[in-house]
């Protein structure tokens, strides 16, 4: 067995779905990545703009480097979780956090990694790495239109991590583009923020507004929003590489039924101890209370009715004017749609 089918076969044994190796290199985005910082479309997310050099080649994080495991795991958990649900999350944040459980099975494999010499860096949305660029180097998927990576088995639900070694590893050879004339996840995409093939702009993206942004939900993207309050998973289910999908093994990614047992406007009655316990573990509670119910109170302006409207109007009160701008904002638009509710 050589060095390369000794590592892949680890991974399998580690619940990893895919593992193949691409040559440590200036990443080949990297000045279209440089281009996108400089013209804002990163929005808020100031890391970004930090060390881009470092960012594009993996040479610079680790001296000596020399191949860049990528690995792949599956999260797709199923369609709807439950009947009657009146609001979307993102199928990646249905249960666990995935930096807890992929970080663990990394650090299992960098040590076994050590065996064999070397030095290994491992990272999983953690770190200076455009990995979505060394996958596609590496053949595992490539880079689709909307920007989100495709693979032939998996489709668009997996996650991708990395282990930047020092090991003089086999590359193996690149999978190449499939995505054809295919512009299925530009067309689904609500807010228009799939610019162009391989261009967003993450201003206009519901999951950055969703998620990465803190402050108010910009007015010209409320309604678009619909009933998500946590990302946006259109231009991943619009992808037909999908019937090739199979549902996760891992458990942890299957949804849970303590956050799927609610109406919208129940999430308002939580406060900061309630929501804590509720989204334990879960990559929601990142976000903080404001900004989910930030985005609760987008939602239910969208498909609320008038019994929706005691609730807003117990949110328009809170304490944090996040909270409550928008609260004004749904209660606005539901008495525009339905009349002001009977005293």
């Amino acid at each position: 067995m050589s060095t390369q089918e000794q590592i892949k076969l680890w991974a399998r044994q580690l619940g990893f779905d895919d593992c193949r190796i691409a040559p440590a290199r200036r990443a080949s985005h990297a000045d279209d990545y440089v281009d996108w910082i400089e013209d804002g479309r990163h929005g808020d997310m100031a890391w970004l703009e930090r060390n881009p050099e470092r960012r594009s080649d993996p040479r610079i994080v680790l001296p000596g480097c020399k191949a860049v495991i990528c690995l792949a795991i599956n999260y797709y958990p199923g369609d709807q979780p439950a009947e009657g649900m009146d609001y979307r999350i993102a199928r990646y944040a249905w249960n666990d956090d995935y930096h807890d459980l992929i970080e663990k099975r990394l650090k299992q494999l960098c040590r076994q990694l050590e065996t064999l010499g070397g030095q290994h860096k491992p990272y999983v949305d953690t770190g200076p790495v455009l990995e979505r660029d060394f996958a596609s180097d590496a053949g595992l998927g490539w880079n689709g239109k909307s920007t989100m990576q495709i693979h032939r088995k998996l489709g668009t639900w997996f996650f991708l991590a990395e282990i930047l070694t020092t090991l003089p590893l086999q590359a193996d050879e690149a999978f190449g583009d499939h995505c054809g004339k295919c512009v299925a996840c530009i067309d689904a995409c609500p807010t228009a923020a799939i610019t162009a093939p391989r261009r967003l702009d993450a201003r206009r993206c519901i999951s950055y507004l969703t998620i990465e942004n803190k402050g108010p939900i910009p007015e010209e993207f409320r309604e678009a929003m619909g009933n998500r309050i946590y990302g946006c998973d259109d231009c991943l289910d619009a992808c037909p590489w999908n019937r090739f999908a199979r549902t996760a093994r891992e458990a942890s990614f299957l949804a849970r039924k303590e956050i799927f047992g609610h109406h919208l406007r129940d999430f308002l009655g939580l406060d900061d101890v309630a929501f804590n316990k509720l989204f334990q573990k879960s990559p929601i509670k990142r976000i903080k209370r404001a900004r989910f119910l930030r985005n609760v109170c987008v939602a239910l302006g969208n498909v609320g009715g008038p019994s929706d409207l005691p609730a807003l109007e117990m949110a328009a009160k809170d304490p944090d004017p996040l909270i409550a701008e928008h609260a004004h904002w749904a209660i606005a638009q539901i008495q525009r749609k339905t009349g002001p509710a009977s005293s």
